[in-house]
C-alpha cells in the first residue's frame, strides 16, 4: 500500500473558500479511481510564514496506481488549484509506503 500525501499552507484570506473547494478536489482525486481512500488532516503547527497547513493523504493500493495518478491525472488537477489559489497556497508533496500496520491488541482483565 502506498500513500500520497499532500502537505498544503493556505492563506488566511482563502481559507474558507478553500476548505470548500477541497471537499470537492479530494472527491476528484478520489474519482480517478487510482486511489481506495483520502485523510483529510490539520496540521497542528503555528506557521511563521502564517496561514493554516493541512495534509491529505491518498491511499493508493499499488505503485502502479501511484504511477498512472502522475501520469493521466496530476497535472490536471494541480493546475486547477493553482489557478483558483494561486500564490495564497503552498504545496508539497510526499510518497509513503506502508510496509506494515499496527493495531491494539484486546487484553482480558
Amino acid at each position: 500500500m502506498y500513500i500520497y500525501n499532500v502537505t498544503i499552507n493556505i492563506d488566511d484570506s482563502v481559507h474558507n473558500e478553500w476548505l470548500t473547494w477541497m471537499e470537492t478536489h479530494i472527491l476528484d482525486v478520489l474519482n480517478t479511481g487510482k486511489f481506495s481512500s483520502a485523510k483529510f488532516t490539520e496540521v497542528l503547527v503555528e506557521e511563521e510564514m502564517g496561514g493554516r497547513t493541512y495534509s491529505v493523504q491518498y491511499t493508493a493500493n499499488t505503485r502502479e496506481d501511484l504511477e498512472d495518478f502522475y501520469k493521466e491525472e496530476a497535472d490536471g488537477l494541480r493546475i486547477e488549484g493553482l489557478k483558483k489559489f494561486a500564490d495564497k497556497m503552498l504545496t508539497f508533496t510526499t510518497e509513503l509506503k506502508v510496509i506494515k500496520e499496527f493495531y491494539p491488541t484486546s487484553s482480558e482483565n
